[in-house]
């Protein structure tokens, strides 16, 4: 009998993958999550960060972090050499200084920039490593177009990017052919139990349903501690009424103290933010604080100083929307209500506070009720940071349109609602509602569904 031999493992070389700019402001913490693989860091990304450390913006923040993480890996070593990234089946990473190859970027595209640079970079670590697979990772399109023009690869970075948004949790259902008196149960005793209604499965904690029997119908949310469908009803918050079955599941939500977090998805119009704030106003008295508010994205991705006037003035275009939210709620009340007077009492009072989102940083957010407004421009470690400081008796409400993003690196898949939706759906403690019926006008509709 022959020996057997014993097929030697040929070890597969570790990638090396060269982020750019974006992956870093995307995420400060990119770097730890390209698993064993080894990571280069160009000198050109590290001129940028420095160019975004002073300031409140995410961007600044992030650049600031991600210099402090470096500082802290590399302790006494040089950076020119590889030094390991903290963890046991982690890679190691090095600042690559060299900005120029044999193939010239800066020469072939005629335009000497910080992107170019970074692809110079690229492409002689390429020609250094050149039995390594090497990969530029950055959220830049075009900078991925380019890159693969001079026969580079180039990737998105993924983490924090869901599969699919065709296929992302809408929060309802409709079930058809209920029997009646499974109906009528729920609207004469508020509740029913859920097996005799839904199939077995893996049903999702606060799920919401519209039950039907022909014209008969009745709304629900599922309750998974005790296996019951509950009924939800379209009852008004400080004026506001709910106008369609949506409406009223994501009120139903914004109400229930019981759940602490809750998205509301859905196209300009279909009243996430006013269904929010009209909530958040009829439970004013078991919070501190009501905050309204939103990150700063400028047009076209310009700083918000080349505006005129001081800050106040720079930034009151960006919480206009907001305002106008709160000055609907006070038509709804003549100036003899009581209402009216209270909510004028809780601006002047600083109980109820509409603000750029990152003046929010640093504060405390315990007994607040907290919304964030136009959630698809923040990242997915943006909305983890803001969901981690959440205190004792808070509750925070993510409301935006993951199809209508203002900033460049961030799609429908990457941003952070998209991917909080995605990833918390079934929870206890969590509702969420894609509101998809415009309420503004019929031409808002018309608009919405034609262009």
């Amino acid at each position: 009998m022959g020996k057997k031999i014993a097929k030697a493992r040929i070890a597969t070389p570790k990638k090396i993958f060269v982020l750019d700019t974006s992956v870093i402001i995307y995420d400060h913490t990119a770097i730890k999550n390209f698993q064993e693989h080894d990571v280069v860091i160009p000198i050109t990304v590290l001129e940028e960060l420095d160019n975004f450390k002073k300031g409140n913006d995410t961007k600044n923040f992030a650049a600031r972090e991600f210099s402090r993480y470096i500082d802290g890996l590399s302790g006494k070593n040089t950076l020119q050499d590889w030094a390991p990234i903290n963890g046991p089946t982690r890679g190691k990473f090095k600042i690559e200084m060299h900005t120029s190859s044999k193939v010239n970027a800066e020469k072939i595209f005629d335009d000497k920039k910080a992107d170019h640079r970074i692809l110079n970079t690229a492409l002689f670590v390429s020609e250094t490593y050149p039995d390594r697979k090497v990969v530029l990772v950055t959220k830049d399109i075009n900078l991925r177009i380019k890159a693969k023009s001079l026969n580079l690869i180039a990737e998105d970075y993924e983490t924090g990017k869901i599969k699919t948004v065709d296929e992302l949790y809408t929060g309802m259902s409709e079930v058809e052919k209920v029997p009646h008196e499974k109906i009528t149960t729920i609207y004469n005793t508020g509740a029913c139990v859920s097996k005799e209604i839904l199939k077995k499965g893996d049903l999702l904690s606060n799920h919401y349903y519209i039950l039907k029997n022909g014209s008969a119908s009745v709304l629900a949310r599922y309750n998974k501690e005790n296996e019951s469908l509950q009924r939800v009803i379209k009852s008004a918050a400080f004026g506001v009424i709910p106008k369609n079955a949506e409406q009223a599941f994501a009120l139903d939500a914004i109400m229930n103290p019981d759940i602490k977090l809750v998205t509301i998805q859905g196209v300009a119009g279909t009243g996430k933010t006013l269904l929010s704030l009209a909530g958040a106003l009829e439970q004013r008295r078991n919070y501190h604080q009501i905050y309204l508010a939103r990150p700063v994205v400028p047009l076209s991705n310009k700083d918000i100083g080349y505006l005129p006037g001081d800050v106040n003035s720079k930034l009151n275009p960006y919480m206009e929307p907001l305002w106008d939210n709160l000055k609907y709620i006070r038509s709804l009340f003549s100036e003899k209500d009581k209402e009216h007077k209270q909510l004028n009492e809780m601006v002047e009072a600083q109980k109820l506070v509409v603000c750029p989102l990152a003046y929010i940083r640093g504060r405390s957010l315990s007994n607040v009720f907290f919304i964030v407004d136009e959630a698809q421009n923040l990242t997915p470690h943006e909305v983890k940071t803001i969901i981690t400081r959440a205190g004792e008796n808070t509750k925070i409400i993510f409301t935006g349109d993951i199809y209508q993003i203002d900033t460049p690196y961030l799609d429908s898949q990457s941003n952070g609602l998209s991917y909080l939706i995605d990833k918390v759906k079934g929870q206890p403690l969590y509702a969420h509602i894609t509101l998809q019926k415009g309420e503004r006008s019929e031409l808002a509709n018309l608009a919405n569904e034609l262009l």
